[in-house]
């Protein structure tokens, strides 16, 4: 065995070689300095067999990784490695010849779908010329974009809105005839915030109440602001109400006397937009998709009131729903569920203790949920 020092720098590596009738040896610089940068050290001593010398080491050395070559092959090229068919040829042989019954079957499974591409080769412009003319009438990108937002169970919305308000515009959910019909004088005659719950249709809404509260108390904004919030205070306390009838089998007289107070108009727009009457029925019902929708009108306007930071967790406890259908309706609105910053609670004037409550905030340009696609059910 003859050793030789490969480079005279502090990471030299020695090249060891040797032979015997058969078989020739060098080391691999590069398995050695593997070996060596992993931490392998255990080499403490080299025996001689010739001599039978045992030398000790000063030190600790890496093991030399050798790689041993037949001298009666060296004469023979080595064989060029086999292409992907030809080792699936092997391989589909070997299966056929030693392989299990299940594995045979997986074999010829395997060959009837097969492609033959050289049967293809004359057909395949037709087959492509084909795919082109069925798929001449698929939607592009920015179509089924367009539908997908049609089809949304969401009020009238404006993608190119630069400001949160004018995203849901105020008469696509109030349409103008029955904004104008709405009382407000009655929230002035009434003497106490007992006497003005009972103008609602719909009483038990402690969102509404303390909304009611405010505005009366509020001095900045005038009159005209204070009428204009109580418009939408009672138009979402009416549509609290006709959900709250609705949801369960009702008849179209009842609701002039569940929705008391509340304009014959605004009866109608309801029954016309969030109900719908069965072929050969005169009654109205609604449907899970058409309540959706309603409710989705519902916290639009909850958004309005709340300058666009709503308290859902507050509008679910009103709604009897769960906190996470109404969340899923607010995202359904563009909104995101994010804690205030210091900031905003002053803008909106909300004190220090929610400071780590998350609200429903719509901001501009709004931009809806992308569709979940459903994973395919074996």
């Amino acid at each position: 065995m003859k050793t030789s020092e490969a480079n005279a720098d502090e990471t030299a590596i020695l090249t060891v070689a040797g032979e015997t009738d058969a078989v020739e040896f060098e080391s691999n610089e590069e398995e050695t300095r593997h070996v060596a940068g992993a931490g392998c050290r255990y080499v403490i001593a080299v025996h001689n067999k010739r001599t039978s010398e045992l030398t000790v080491l000063p030190t600790p050395m890496s093991p030399y990784i050798l790689t041993h070559t037949v001298k009666a092959l060296k004469s023979i090229e080595p064989a060029p490695a086999p292409s992907a068919l030809e080792y699936l040829k092997a391989k589909t042989a070997l299966g056929e010849t030693f392989g299990t019954k299940k594995a045979k079957a997986a074999i010829r499974a395997r060959e009837r779908n097969r492609v033959d591409i050289g049967a293809m080769e004359g057909v395949m412009d037709f087959v492509m010329a084909g795919i082109d003319n069925a798929s001449g009438g698929l939607m592009t990108t920015e179509e089924a974009k367009d539908v997908a937002d049609a089809n949304r169970q969401v009020p009238p919305f404006s993608l190119e809105a630069t400001e949160p308000e004018n995203i849901y515009p105020l008469h696509g959910i109030i349409p103008e005839p029955e904004w104008k019909a709405l009382p407000v004088s009655v929230f002035y005659e009434a003497g106490s915030m007992r006497e003005r719950n009972q103008v609602l249709a719909f009483r038990g809404s402690e969102w509404i109440n303390a909304r009611i509260e405010a505005t009366m108390t509020k001095n900045a904004g005038g009159d005209k602001d204070r009428k204009h919030q109580l418009r939408i205070l009672f138009y979402i306390a009416a549509m609290m109400a006709f959900r709250n009838t609705t949801s369960r089998k009702f008849k179209k007289e009842d609701l002039a006397t569940k929705l008391r107070n509340v304009p014959e108009a605004v009866v109608d727009s309801l029954l016309a937009r969030f109900t719908e009457t069965p072929r050969g029925s005169t009654q109205p019902r609604t449907t899970p998709q058409l309540e959706l929708r309603l409710l989705a009108h519902i916290l639009a306007l909850c958004l309005r009131v709340d300058n666009y930071a709503a308290d859902h967790a507050l509008i679910a406890r009103d709604l009897s729903l769960g906190v996470d259908k109404v969340t899923q309706v607010f995202k359904s609105l563009g909104c995101k569920m994010i804690t205030l910053s210091e900031r905003e609670r002053t803008r909106l004037g909300l004190p220090d203790s929610v400071a780590d409550e998350k609200r429903a905030v719509l901001t501009a340009p709004v931009q809806f949920p992308k569709q979940r696609l459903k994973k395919k059910t074996r």
